[in-house]
Parts: structure tokens; C-alpha cells; sequence
């Protein structure tokens, strides 16, 4: 009697594990490609994405998807690989990364580094990155691809009709209700790109706020499957007050395999173009919210909102300007 119940009870495990490896091997859905504007240009150009295979795997099968809410999202994992990182022996993956995605070291003041996260956080020459120093223009933050959006109020965000959540962005409903109508631009930052963010306006600084959450990826492929991230993530921001644009919300917001958000501003005042702190290992976000009527965005970004497609920005480079 014993032995049939252990031979059920193996064959009950060994369902499950075929089971198991079936889906894991289970077939991905097709994606369409990542495609951006590069300013530049108006080219319309295709995404090379770092971890694909991975990431798709991790939000559209359904083994990886229990990976996801058990694993792949916790801090944990992502402070484990942070500090893989900021080993000697990561330093071998810095030069196989230049080369797969191009990187233009040119701009890098060090050209060498012990670990991939003194690679990965590299600060650039002073001239790298030319600052639009009108006193009515707003700069972006970070290098990466840009959303833009004028009127919260009426513009869903781009995957799945989500409409942005301001209140749950920032867990402060009274806070929230200054930018309810206001205009929001999120700054996307794949791996490949300078990780360390700025002002983009000069003015007085609030105390950073943090609110703790999960690692989601911000890449658009996860995106589509889960189009709150923004709200669930880790998140920090300061409240950037300008006599021209009003008190202006600037957030990062953490994602998998994101080391930490280290801020590196010192006092109460700072000028555009100041740098404000850096991203560890991994893709990340920077948010803009403005209040109504205090910034009015740049064209082409909109533009290129309203079709779906983000667009390559530069640190420093004008994305708005005062009304």
C-alpha cells in the first residue's frame, strides 16, 4: 500500500515537472520591434535590445512570468547582480559591450575601469554633452528616448490606453492634485546609455522623497504586458521650484537589475545642467512633471508621442521651453 502511494506521488512530481519544462520551452509570442525617431535625423529606426530573449521570456511565458512575481522583481535579485558588478572580474564584460552596441567611448573622461559598474556609471568630458543655456528653455535630464505628454487629463499613455496615475506615482494625493492636468515626460534609459541624470532647470531643491516598490524592466517589452510599472517600482524624486516653470516634479524610478539610484547633488539650489546623481547597472527612468500651463514641449516630441514612438534625446539638449 505504501509503495503505490510513493509511485503516485513520483508520477504526480514528474507531471508536474514535464509540465514544467513544457512551458518553459513554451512558445513566445511574436513582438513587434522597438522602434524610436532618432532626433537627429527623423529617422525611423529599430531598438537593438540588451537581454532580449530574456526579457520576453520573463513577461510572456508563462514559467517566466512565475520567475517574474517570484524572483525577477525583488530587490534582491536585483542587489545580488548589482554587486556582481562591482566585482574585478566583471570588468571582462565592459569591452564585449562597447562592440555590441556601439558605444561612442570618445565622450568618456577614463577609458579604463576595474568593474562594469565604474564603466557602466562613467562620467563624460566636459564638452560631451553641449548645454542649452536659455534661461526659458528646459533641457533633458538624461540621454535616452523621450514620451511627452502636454495634458495628463487627456492623453492615455501610449501601451494598452493606461492612463498615467499621478497620485499613486507620487503616493501623495494632495501633492498629486498640482499636476493632475499638467504635462509629464519620461525619460527611458536602455543600458548602452550615459547613466548619470541632471536638472533641467536651475531653482530651489526639496528634500528627496523615496518610496519603496518593486524592480519591474522599463523596457517597452514589458511595458506592453504591464503598463503601471511607473506606479510600482522604486521610485525617489525632488521637487525642483523655478520662479518661470512653477514646482517641477523630477523622479527616477528604479527597474530590474538597477545596483541602486545614488544621488550626488549637495545643498538646496542647483543650476541646469548640474548633475543630480546616477543609476547603477541596468536600464531606468527618469520622470518630468510640470504643472498646467508652466512648460510648453517641444514639438516633435509630441509629435512622435501621439504616433507611439519615443524619440533619442541628449542630456542638455532642449526639450521645452517656458510659456
Amino acid at each position: 500500500m505504501q509503495i503505490t502511494k510513493t509511485k503516485k506521488r513520483w508520477g504526480i512530481i514528474l507531471l508536474f515537472l514535464a509540465i514544467l519544462i513544457s512551458l518553459t520551452f513554451y512558445p513566445l509570442p511574436p513582438q513587434y520591434p522597438i522602434q524610436y525617431y532618432e532626433r537627429e535625423s527623423g529617422q525611423l529606426k529599430t531598438e537593438k535590445v540588451a537581454g532580449e530573449k530574456w526579457l520576453i521570456w520573463l513577461y510572456y511565458n508563462p514559467v517566466g512570468e512565475a520567475t517574474l512575481w517570484a524572483l525577477a522583481k525583488r530587490k534582491l535579485v536585483s542587489s545580488i547582480y548589482g554587486t556582481m558588478m562591482d566585482r574585478n572580474s566583471s570588468a571582462k564584460k565592459i569591452h564585449p559591450f562597447i562592440e555590441d552596441f556601439d558605444i561612442d567611448m570618445s565622450v568618456a573622461r577614463e577609458q579604463e575601469f576595474n568593474n562594469f559598474n565604474a564603466f557602466f556609471t562613467r562620467k563624460l568630458k566636459a564638452d560631451a554633452r553641449p548645454l542649452d543655456t536659455s534661461s526659458i528653455s528646459v533641457v533633458s535630464p538624461a540621454d535616452g528616448k523621450i514620451l511627452a505628454y502636454a495634458d495628463i487629463s487627456n492623453s492615455s499613455f501610449i501601451i494598452k490606453g493606461y492612463r498615467f496615475n499621478v497620485s499613486s506615482f507620487l503616493d501623495n494625493p494632495d501633492l498629486a492634485q498640482k499636476y493632475q492636468d499638467g504635462a509629464l515626460l519620461i525619460i527611458r534609459l536602455a543600458p548602452m546609455d550615459y547613466h548619470r541624470f541632471h536638472f533641467p532647470v536651475s531653482g530651489k531643491l526639496s528634500p528627496n522623497k523615496k518610496i519603496d516598490g518593486d524592480y519591474y524592466s522599463v523596457n517597452p517589452y514589458a511595458l506592453r504586458k504591464k503598463a503601471e510599472i511607473f506606479c510600482l517600482n522604486k521610485r525617489e524624486y525632488t521637487i525642483l521650484s523655478n520662479p518661470l516653470f512653477g514646482d517641477v516634479v523630477m523622479a527616477e524610478v528604479g527597474a530590474t537589475m538597477v545596483g541602486s539610484i545614488e544621488q550626488t547633488f549637495k545643498g538646496s539650489f542647483v543650476n541646469k545642467g548640474e548633475e543630480k546623481g546616477y543609476f547603477k547597472f541596468g536600464g531606468s527612468t527618469v520622470v518630468l512633471l510640470f504643472e498646467k500651463s508652466k512648460i510648453h514641449i517641444d514639438e516633435d516630441l509630441l509629435i512622435n508621442t501621439a504616433k507611439g514612438y519615443e524619440t533619442t534625446v541628449k542630456m542638455g539638449e532642449r526639450i521645452g521651453a517656458g510659456k
